[in-house]
C-alpha cells in the first residue's frame, strides 16, 4: 500500500508518461498541482517508488517511467471508466444510429469504431456457436433446383447453407419443409442437431435430410469469428521496429488473440498489463477486455490492445460505451 503522497506522485508520473512518452522528472510532478511539496521531496519519494518497483529510470540523469506494477496501481485506483470527449461521443452516437444488418457486419464495424476512438488495435471475438440455440429456420427457393436454408441463432448469428434439390419444388412444399425443420431444429444447437423424423412424404423427407446435411457440413464449430481494427494505428504506437513486428505477427494469429482475451476474462480481469497476460511477444502491451451480450445472451468478448502506456481511462470508456449501447442502456449522446 502507498501513502497518499506517494500515490499522488505515482499517478502524476503515469499520467505524464502516457501524455508525452518521455521520462517524467520531479519538476513536472511539482507542477501537477495536487502534490503540494518541493521538487526535492518529490525526488526522494520517486527514489522510494523506484525501490519499491513502481517506477524505473531508463538513464541516470533521466526522469522516471512507470513499471507494470506502477501501471497496475494506477489502473486499480481508477474510480471507473473515463469520459469520451464530445466529438467521440458524437461519433459513437452516429455509429449506433446508423448501425444495422447482420451481426457479423456489426462486429466488424465495431472493431473499426473502437480503433478510431482510441488509436489502438481493437479486437472483437464473435459469438461462439456451441451454446447458441436455433431460434428460427427457413428454406427458400433461389433457383429451379436450389434452396437456401437460413437458420437464425439465439446469439444473433445467421447461418446459411445452399441445398441442392432433386427436382423443382413449389412454395407450398417449401413451406412444409420449413415447418418440419422448425419442429425438429428450433431450440437445438448446431453441434447437436436431432434427426428429422419421417413425415410419410418421401420427397419432403429427402429435402429435410439434404437441408440438415447442408447445415451441418457448412458449420465449422471450431472456427472463431475474429474482427481486428486499427492494426496500422497500433504499429505507430511503438518506436522499435522489432516490437512492431512481434505485435503485428501476434495479431495475425487469431487463435492466439482469442485465447488471450478469454484467458484475461477467465482470471476475472478487465485490464492485463505487460507481462500479466503471459504472452512474451506482447510484453510491452496492455489489454482492456470485457464480455458483451446479444439480446441478453453472452455472446463474445471485445478488447483494446495498446502499449502499456495506453490511456487506460479512455480505453475503458470506449469498451464501456460499446457494451452499454449493445444492452440498450446508454442514453443518446452519453459516454
Amino acid at each position: 500500500m502507498l501513502d497518499e503522497r506517494r500515490a499522488a506522485i505515482l499517478r502524476a508520473v503515469v499520467e505524464g508518461y502516457i501524455e508525452t512518452a518521455q521520462p517524467v522528472g520531479s519538476s513536472h510532478v511539482a507542477r501537477h498541482g495536487a502534490i503540494g511539496v518541493s521538487p526535492a521531496t518529490i525526488r526522494n519519494e520517486m527514489v522510494a517508488l523506484e525501490q519499491e518497483g513502481y517506477l524505473s529510470q531508463p538513464h541516470t540523469s533521466a526522469g522516471r517511467i512507470p513499471t507494470d506494477k506502477g501501471y497496475r496501481f494506477f489502473v486499480d485506483s481508477l474510480v471507473g471508466p473515463g469520459q469520451l470527449d464530445p466529438s467521440r461521443r458524437h461519433q459513437v452516437k452516429s455509429f449506433f444510429d446508423s448501425a444495422h444488418g447482420a451481426i457479423e457486419d456489426m462486429l466488424l464495424s465495431t472493431s473499426k469504431l473502437l480503433a478510431g476512438l482510441t488509436d489502438y488495435a481493437a479486437v472483437v471475438v464473435g459469438p461462439a456457436h456451441e451454446q447458441a440455440t436455433i431460434r428460427s429456420v427457413q428454406l427458400v427457393g433461389i433457383g429451379a433446383r436450389t434452396g437456401l436454408l437460413v437458420a437464425v441463432l439465439s446469439n444473433g448469428v445467421i447461418e446459411k447453407a445452399t441445398v441442392d434439390l432433386a427436382e423443382e419444388v413449389d412454395e407450398s412444399r417449401m413451406a412444409a419443409v420449413t415447418a418440419q425443420l422448425s419442429k425438429c431444429m428450433v431450440g437445438s444447437t448446431l453441434a447437436d442437431l436431432p434427426p428429422v423424423p419421417p413425415s410419410g412424404d418421401a420427397l419432403l423427407d429427402d429435402i429435410c435430410g439434404a437441408a440438415q446435411r447442408a447445415l451441418e457440413s457448412g458449420h465449422d464449430k471450431d472456427a472463431d469469428q475474429v474482427y481486428v481494427g486499427g492494426v496500422a494505428r497500433m504499429a505507430q504506437a511503438f518506436d522499435a521496429v522489432e516490437t512492431v513486428r512481434r505485435v503485428l505477427t501476434t495479431l495475425e494469429q487469431q487463435y492466439v488473440v482469442v485465447g488471450l482475451l478469454r484467458d484475461v476474462l477467465d482470471r476475472g480481469l478487465s485490464v492485463a498489463i505487460g507481462a500479466e497476460h503471459g504472452l512474451l511477444p506482447l510484453a510491452e502491451c496492455s489489454v482492456v477486455v470485457a464480455p458483451y451480450d446479444v439480446d441478453g445472451e453472452p455472446a463474445g468478448s471485445i478488447g483494446i490492445l495498446g502499449p502499456t502506456r495506453m490511456h487506460y481511462p479512455e480505453a475503458l470508456a470506449a469498451v464501456a460505451v460499446r457494451l452499454l449501447r449493445a444492452a440498450r442502456r446508454l442514453p443518446d449522446g452519453d459516454g
